[in-house]
């Protein structure tokens, strides 16, 4: 048991991870998503239609937007992460977009001075990125279409507490507060969606590889410091075959009106 803890352990210390790639735990099944009640790129694709300029916030390594063809004639992304801007060019500067380097910003209101002209978009989508609603609609088109998935809360919270051993306190970030803080800058809300899901870990080395991939879930993470803990849930995997992690996600498309 404790050489299978320090194989999963040494293996997780030693891979990297780049872009927003998880392939290296999906491919082999060690992390499982439970699928969400809808599809993002279902939701995305009638207002892409009938865009002419849009705009992706937080492209990660591009991994989504480069998926989502045919593409408007005009198209940004932004990152901020560093680890990921060379990752994104690569990837979407052969289909046509511009991808624009963001200073990280470490406290709110995120994404509140963006590169663009006012009424510049009809589409502006954005995947687990932070918004600042009043820049929204300085860059947006009337009628533009704000579109967003974001992570809620709860998300990870049974993991981090597991982790910790303390109960943590939780912001209020949903679906209510998300509709009613567009709602206050004069978005109509078009479509929404919420659900509580789980991300399932198969081993321990899984575990270990998400914290890292994921530095501001517990900052300065290191396997010393919680030692004892991650031993603790690999037992609980050998035991019952995985570890469940909640996963808060939410979705709505808004239009400024």
């Amino acid at each position: 048991m404790k050489d299978l803890f320090d194989h999963y352990i040494d293996e997780a210390c030693k891979q990297t991870f780049s872009g927003w790639d998880f392939c290296y735990l999906t491919a082999s099944k060690r992390m499982h998503e439970k699928p969400l009640k809808w599809n993002y790129l279902n939701i995305v694709k009638p207002f892409l239609l009938k865009a002419s300029c849009m705009l992706d916030m937080g492209t990660g390594g591009g991994e989504v937007l480069s998926t989502l063809s045919p593409l408007p004639p005009e198209v940004f992304a932004t990152e901020s992460y560093k680890p990921n801007i060379r990752i994104a060019k690569k990837k979407l500067e052969s289909l046509g977009v511009t991808v624009i380097e963001l200073e990280e910003e470490k406290e709110p209101p995120f994404n509140s001075n963006l590169p663009f002209e006012d009424g510049h978009f009809d589409l502006i989508i954005n995947r687990h990125e932070g918004y600042y609603p009043k820049e929204l609609r300085r860059i947006l088109k009337v009628n533009g279409i704000f579109m967003t998935q974001q992570v809620g809360s709860i998300s990870v919270l049974n993991l981090l507490q597991f982790l910790n051993q303390k109960t943590m306190s939780m912001a209020n970030w949903n679906l209510k507060s998300a509709i009613n803080e567009l709602e206050s800058y004069n978005f109509r809300i078009i479509a929404s969606g919420e659900d509580v899901a789980f991300i399932r870990f198969y081993d321990i080395g899984a575990i270990v590889y998400y914290l890292k991939a994921i530095p501001w879930l517990i900052e300065g993470f290191n396997v010393k410091s919680y030692k004892e803990k991650l031993w603790d849930i690999h037992l609980k995997i050998a035991k019952e075959g995985y570890f469940d992690v909640l996963y808060h996600c939410f979705y709505l498309v808004s239009e400024k009106i």
